[in-house]
């Protein structure tokens, strides 16, 4: 249970750690821990597929490394994944790189327990942060510090915002809708995290959502609900989602949805804020993978209306066509809407960012379309009802010079036949 100090309004929330030499000396603790077990276990099961990539001219590259790994297949070279301390890092069993992925990619979309996941993120990024363009040791350039003592760390290959403590706010182009989402990165310990979205503190806010290294809580007038975590993110980093829609709230720990709220009051407004809270500079909290989307019509509705629908809810590891298990909930939703309506065809298309080569970003867009289509048809679609077609990076509809910008640009689109 969550009792009342742990629930101090103003003590919160997340993040890490100090700087490598600090990692040298063992201060991720109970993370790095669990982390460093796990790779060790998969150094064995890497080593000989390391060792026959050697000699057929591989590339290393980071985990979340995307640019490295394009541009390797590209020249027609074989990538092996490493971690930030150069150790083999299997990405065929960890999908995208980084929390909360665990051993998604040896699962198909639809199956374990991905069967009865439904979080579908919003279709328009908002704010898109994973602090790449952020120097270590420093406080993130897009996020407004409050108070607190917070820097940028680099832990397995990505970046992450660690506090002992502290209050930030995050700013928007615009106020949030009716229907948006939030996803980050969740690793560490401490006290509960406070989120609200009307730019207000907790004692202000309407409604507020909690999230601690077990559990998760939503407060909002009379309503008080909470749910557990399956792992503690002290000992395994996790992806925490959050969907709204009008007074609907869903938060999801990786797969499984933890709070399932019908009439919460949150507030909206073109701010969050975010009270984070680790227990020490030795046991800190830290995030990573910051993003916030705009939800808009319904698929159908858009494509009735449009003639084609953008969304962001199919998901690829990197680098390559596999489907992620979590785009469970929007391929449901499209082979959903061709069954209920029968003459409705559809062109899926592939586009991608800037980032790469142009050739290896349109080979990738035609695999990932084709991917879509044959998944479809597996499930039941007639083959004819289908075309699929990549894009590549030819046809943007945002700025790839912005983070938000190239996280739009990377979708898939539905255009009506």
């Amino acid at each position: 249970m969550f009792d009342s100090f742990r629930f101090l309004p103003f003590t919160l929330l997340l993040l890490l750690v100090a700087s490598p030499a600090a990692d040298a000396q063992g201060i991720f603790g109970r993370v790095r821990d669990a982390a460093q077990r796990g790779a060790e276990r998969a150094v064995e099961r890497e080593a000989e597929r390391r060792a026959d990539a050697a000699v057929t001219n591989a590339i290393e590259c980071a985990l979340g490394d995307t640019a490295c790994a394009e541009a390797a297949r590209a020249n027609g070279q074989e990538v092996v994944y490493v971690d930030a301390q150069g150790n083999p890092a299997d990405a065929s069993t960890t999908g995208t790189p980084g929390p909360g992925s665990g051993s998604t990619q040896t699962l198909r979309p639809g199956e374990g327990a991905w069967a009865n996941y439904d979080f579908v993120p919003g279709e328009r990024p908002l704010y898109v942060n994973d602090f790449s363009a952020d120097r270590v040791g420093n406080f993130p350039q897009r996020m407004e510090f409050r108070s607190g003592n917070m820097q940028i760390v680099e832990w397995q290959g990505q970046r992450w915002l660690s506090a002992e403590g502290g209050e930030l706010f995050i700013d928007l182009p615009e106020a949030l809708p009716e229907r948006f989402t939030m996803e980050f990165d969740l690793a560490g310990d401490g006290n509960p995290a406070v989120l609200t979205f009307d730019g207000g503190e907790p004692g202000e806010a309407p409604g507020q959502i909690y999230v601690d290294d077990w559990q998760a809580r939503l407060r909002s007038g009379a309503i008080d609900a909470q749910g557990e975590f399956s792992v503690s993110t002290r000992e395994v980093p996790a992806t925490i989602r959050i969907a709204v829609d009008g007074r609907y709230v869903k938060l999801y720990h990786n797969e499984r949805r933890v709070l399932n709220v019908p009439n919460a009051d949150l507030g909206r407004s073109n701010r969050i804020y975010f009270n984070l809270n680790g227990w020490s500079a030795d046991e800190p909290r830290m995030i990573a993978n910051v993003s916030i989307m705009a939800g808009g019509e319904t698929m159908y509705d858009a494509l009735t209306a449009d003639g084609r629908f953008a969304t962001q809810g199919i998901l690829f590891a990197t680098g390559s066509a596999t489907i992620r298990p979590e785009s469970t909930p929007t391929l449901r939703e499209i082979g959903d809407m061709l069954t209920q309506h029968g003459d409705l065809r559809l062109r899926i298309e592939g586009h991608t960012d800037n980032t790469g080569s142009a050739e290896a970003n349109q080979r990738l867009s035609e695999q990932r379309a084709g991917a879509v289509r044959d998944y479809l048809v597996g499930q039941g679609i007639a083959a004819d009802r289908l075309e699929a077609a990549g894009m590549g990076q030819t046809a943007p509809v945002a700025d790839n010079g912005t983070p938000e910008g190239r996280q739009q640009n990377r979708r898939v689109e539905l255009v009506r036949l």
